[in-house]
């Protein structure tokens, strides 16, 4: 018998929600979307994407998590005017939120999958410094 690296991993269906929110799947998977705003700070979309990861995790405790981000009135050749948002993909999705995620699709990298088992002890609060 082989062991669970034997197993392929887990790979959600490309399933992105028609409008914001958490939404369940036939699957037993969880769709998240969210559009950042050009009014947003950078502190706000964090805090925001963290509370509707945590809220699907409250929700749908450890069930597979897929995120659609958008980023209002920003195509991904725009983005790179904009050092906010492509940090906030670069730096802060991908040391923070990335790990308690299945796969994403992000404005600047388009959909990937988490090569690691989601995790799903989140922290009760993101702090910003």
């Amino acid at each position: 018998m082989g062991d669970h690296t034997d197993n392929p991993p887990f790979i959600p269906e490309y399933n992105k929600p028609e409008s914001p929110g958490i939404w369940m799947n036939f699957d037993n998977t969880v769709s998240i979307y969210m559009i950042v705003t050009q009014e947003m700070s950078f502190p706000e979309a964090a805090q925001a994407a963290f509370r509707i990861v945590k809220d699907a995790q409250d929700r749908f405790p450890d069930w597979p998590r897929s995120f659609y981000l958008d980023i209002e009135e920003h195509k991904m050749a725009d983005l790179s005017d904009d050092d906010r948002w492509v940090e906030f993909q670069q730096e802060f999705w991908f040391s923070t939120l990335a790990h308690f995620l299945t796969s994403f699709d992000l404005p600047l990298t388009g959909p990937l999958l988490n090569p690691n088992l989601q995790r799903n002890d989140l922290p009760d609060s993101l702090d910003i410094q």
